[in-house]
């Protein structure tokens, strides 16, 4: 197989596994505590109005819903964990991808928290790093626990390709 084919391959495998893992922990959390998590109707919705040259909103959701809003929101989780899983292997090199550890994964993960704290939540009015938020400290937690479980997923899914791979 060719090399790029194999690193895209294996980026989509383990982008959406890593990504389906951070969901997992969300519904786990709602279930358990009914703790809510990005609505990614609203992602979409913020997507949705860059066609018309808005890409900042005091409230997203006070925003005019955009159609299929909840399709390119939940479109655009999967694909940002795709492109970060990309990042991954461009950092710790293809050969980690047949011996994968767990600490490129957490530091890739630590670090995918500068789209949500400096770019999304500001865009969609909740102030850098969820600051105009009820309870921002809250959120911030949550934000890391959630790329945390992302960064984990990075890694089982990764290390669950190899093992199919042997």
């Amino acid at each position: 197989m060719n090399i790029t084919v194999g690193i895209v391959a294996h980026s989509i495998v383990i982008g959406v596994g890593a990504t389906a893992a951070m969901d997992l922990w969300a519904a786990i959390l709602w279930r358990v505590f009914r703790a809510p998590s990005l609505d990614y109707g609203l992602l979409g919705r913020w997507i949705g109005h860059f066609a018309r040259g808005r890409f900042r909103h005091d409230s997203i959701g006070d925003a005019a819903p955009v159609k299929h809003e909840r399709f390119i929101g939940w479109s655009a989780h999967y694909t940002i964990g795709v492109i970060f899983a990309a990042l991954l292997f461009a950092i710790a090199g293809s050969e980690w991808l047949t011996q994968p550890t767990l600490i490129p994964p957490l530091i890739v993960s630590s670090v995918t928290l500068i789209a949500p704290f400096f770019v999304m939540q500001p865009a969609m009015g909740a102030g850098i790093a969820a600051s105009r938020t009820a309870h921002p400290t809250i959120a911030r937690l949550r934000s890391l626990i959630a790329h945390t479980v992302y960064g984990l997923g990075l890694y089982a899914s990764a290390w669950f390709c190899a093992v199919l791979t042997r």
